[in-house]
């Protein structure tokens, strides 16, 4: 199942890091480097929902597949941020919470699946709309300039911040999920 469509799209995120990330060193006006960033974080953020559906319509899921697309996710999203500490629109306290949480989760999840207890941490709508407002800061950030009349700075400013304490809330709550089963395992 390695060389599916959907998982030759979810590979796409991966491989997007250094040209998203590079682009950022090519000599052109900021205001192009932004914008080509962006559109390309846009698109293969996009893959993250286009595998998932094809997987599902072309009968095309996969263990593989299962855990190659949150690995990419969080690729994109850790290199990103980085990206975005490196030109100083993100704040370095922002990016070590989202970075670290996704670190510490993938971890429990990892160690929950070892016990047999995956589904007490499985993703939760709290999760998902955390991911679905880094996915909108994200790409303001990168853009950093005003379009019909939004400061995009400005918002994912606040939406980086909301996706912060979206992250530690999230977070919390999986820990309270596992806590039961850590307990009764650590003795």
């Amino acid at each position: 199942m390695f060389l599916t469509l959907p998982t030759l799209l979810t590979w796409t995120r991966i491989v997007a890091i250094p040209f998203i990330a590079g682009v950022f060193y090519l000599p052109l006006a900021p205001e192009t480097r932004n914008t080509a960033a962006t559109v390309m974080f846009i698109v293969f953020a996009w893959t993250d929902w286009l595998d998932g559906y094809l997987a599902r319509k072309l009968n095309q899921t996969s263990a593989f597949g299962a855990f190659l697309d949150p690995v990419a996710d969080k690729f994109l999203v850790c290199a990103c941020l980085l990206v975005l500490v490196h030109l100083q629109r993100v704040d370095v306290f922002v990016a070590l919470i989202i970075i670290g949480r996704e670190i510490a989760i993938s971890a429990l999840r990892e160690w929950m699946a070892k016990i047999g207890a995956s589904k007490s941490v499985a993703v939760h709508m709290l999760g998902k709309v955390k991911t679905a407002v880094q996915m909108v800061a994200i790409p303001f950030l990168l853009y950093d300039a005003r379009v019909l009349g939004i400061d995009t700075r400005l918002w994912g400013h606040w939406l980086i911040w909301l996706a912060a304490v979206l992250t530690v809330w999230s977070m919390v709550y999986y820990l309270q999920k596992a806590l039961p089963e850590i307990r009764a395992r650590v003795k």
